[in-house]
């Protein structure tokens, strides 16, 4: 079958379904000034690819509200307070901080948002917009290297408040994600504070906050699944457990949970639940295997093929349906044709202007599995065939570029989270392991230096940071390093192999062969089979073997 190419030249304007208010008549039955909403920065983002396809959704099971702000729409469930619903005193309160805000007063925008909170605190998009904001100022704020937080022991004393006042806890922990909006602690109690209040949507929106920092956080993203479940939204469940199979394509449980959910969103949308079987509402038997078909969270062979054929010719009779093009995204994503499938969710990217951001991160982790993809591949054939294989030197050039480029985009991801936390060492490892995989030598030591004060990270950071030297021939220094590490470790285990393996390398480099030869026979004797110690040790008896 032909790679189906996207057409992403008709764009069209999302409407919201007819007897919906849309953002233009709310903007002019308000009775606050025209621009009130258009003031507001870049901050808050919408969630969903379609705002018409989501509202037909909502409309469904609750009534909703849509707000505009700035360039971008945020649709709310109405078991959360709109900006209509606020008080004349908090409305005018809310008024200001939209002001502050984009005169970057994030200060005194934040104090106000909070006061509104306290009042309305199912106020979800004031709650958006707070933590926009305190995003923001984190990010520009100077932090003290040896700056101490306390925010553990706020968040355990929010936890103990959840059973009896839970919209205290919630109080208690805002004034944590003041100064830390990506706390994982503060923001996972949070959400469990949110629905012991009643207040589900607000719990969904913590764990978000958190996937904004780390996408690929499998326990957020379960966490997540499940509360969809409870709300009920099975599309979004949907949507969550393919997201975590695409970190762990080999979790039954979660393949399990994500074809469940998938049939319940095909059910919903079909009026399955009311009808006795889907006969009643399909009388063309093609029209219902194929609505089978879809329904299933993974196809194979031709009913994929099929699948992609169908909805490509769906997409041709209307080129701007956002869910169409994320479909044969994800339909060329299950044929594990990553370069169709990024080009569809890069045109569903496009479609949306920009606005949902999940889009995004799924083109950026398309692009890191074909990495993934194809290193494993270089890997497996470099296992099967040596140095005397005419591909050998072209394959491990291949292998060392693809370890370059993911190595690339892992550095951009972690340089990020350190400036959201540069206290955190570990995050500090993470990003020097990046950089030493990526070549950058020099940049990476200084970063390694830091994580080794990680008691969690140190031999590791110690480990690479030898490397470095070794890299940049300060032979001497890597050489203490590395002993320095392995004096460190009682027990062979993977860690000290590598250091020990390493050392060695080092010692021959500066003709201390005896020496190197010693760090082998410790790995030697008790695994054989590691890299090339089992050649480095049996050669040096064969060497002394008298030759007659």
């Amino acid at each position: 079958m032909h790679s189906r190419q996207p057409d992403c030249s008709a764009v069209r304007n999302h409407v919201a379904p007819a007897g919906v208010e849309t953002p233009e008549a709310a903007r002019a039955s308000s009775s606050a000034p025209q621009n009130s909403s258009a003031v507001i920065p870049r901050l808050i983002s919408a969630k969903r690819s379609s705002v018409s396809a989501l509202c037909a959704r909502i409309s469904d099971v609750a009534p909703f509200a849509v707000t505009e702000c700035g360039s971008e729409t945020i649709v709310s469930a109405m078991a959360v307070k709109t900006e209509k619903e606020l008080s004349e005193a908090l409305r005018a309160l809310w008024l200001k901080a939209v002001a502050a805000i984009e005169l970057r007063n994030f200060g005194y925008a934040i104090s106000l948002l909070q006061e509104i909170l306290t009042q309305e605190p199912q106020f979800l998009t004031g709650r958006e917009l707070l933590r926009r904001a305190e995003v923001t100022k984190s990010k520009s704020a100077k932090k003290g290297f040896f700056n101490i937080s306390t925010a553990s022991f706020t968040v355990m004393n929010a936890q103990r408040k959840i059973k009896n006042d839970p919209k205290r806890a919630v109080e208690i922990l805002e004034k944590v994600l003041e100064k830390e909006p990506y706390n994982r602690q503060a923001n996972l109690v949070l959400k469990e504070a949110a629905v012991a209040a009643g207040w589900p949507e607000i719990g969904v929106f913590a764990l978000r906050t958190l996937l904004e920092e780390n996408s690929r956080d499998v326990k957020v993203l379960h966490e997540l699944g499940r509360l969809y479940h409870e709300l009920g939204d099975s599309d979004q469940e949907e949507e969550i457990y393919n997201q975590i199979t695409s970190i762990n394509p080999l979790d039954a449980q979660v393949l399990r949970l994500g074809k469940d959910a998938s049939a319940r969103a095909s059910m919903k949308r079909g009026g399955w639940t009311q009808a006795e079987s889907y006969r009643d509402l399909i009388k063309d038997k093609g029209v219902a295997i194929s609505l089978e078909q879809q329904s299933r969270l993974r196809l194979t062979g031709e009913a994929l093929d099929q699948q992609i054929a169908e909805t490509y010719v769906r997409h041709k009779a209307e080129p701007a349906n956002v869910d169409l093009v994320r479909r044969l995204g994800a339909l060329n994503e299950q044929k594990e044709d990553f370069e169709a499938a990024i080009r569809w969710y890069q045109c569903a990217a496009d479609l949306t202007k920009g606005a949902d951001t999940g889009l995004a991160r799924k083109v950026s982790d398309l692009k890191m599995r074909r990495l993934e993809r194809d290193i494993a591949a270089h890997e497996e054939f470099l296992s099967r065939h040596d140095e005397t294989n005419e591909s050998h030197a072209k394959k491990s050039e291949q292998l060392k570029a693809a370890k370059i480029k993911r190595a690339e985009i892992l550095i951009d991801d972690a340089r990020e989270r350190v400036a959201r936390n540069p206290t955190d060492l570990q995050l500090r490892f993470e990003l020097g392991e990046n950089l030493f995989d990526a070549g950058r030598f020099r940049e990476a030591i200084s970063e390694l230096q830091r994580a080794r004060q990680n008691p969690h990270a140190r031999l590791k950071a110690m480990n690479l940071l030898g490397c470095c030297y070794s890299e940049l021939e300060m032979l001497d220094l890597a050489t203490r390093q590395l002993e320095e590490a392995s004096t460190e470790i009682l027990s062979m285990d993977a860690t000290k192999k590598e250091i020990v393996y390493n050392l060695g390398v080092v010692y021959e480099r500066i003709g201390e062969r005896d020496k190197s030869l010693a760090c082998m026979k410790q790995i030697y004797e008790v695994d054989y089979g590691y890299k090339d110690v089992a050649r480095r040790v049996e050669s040096s008896y064969e060497e002394n073997i008298p030759h007659g």
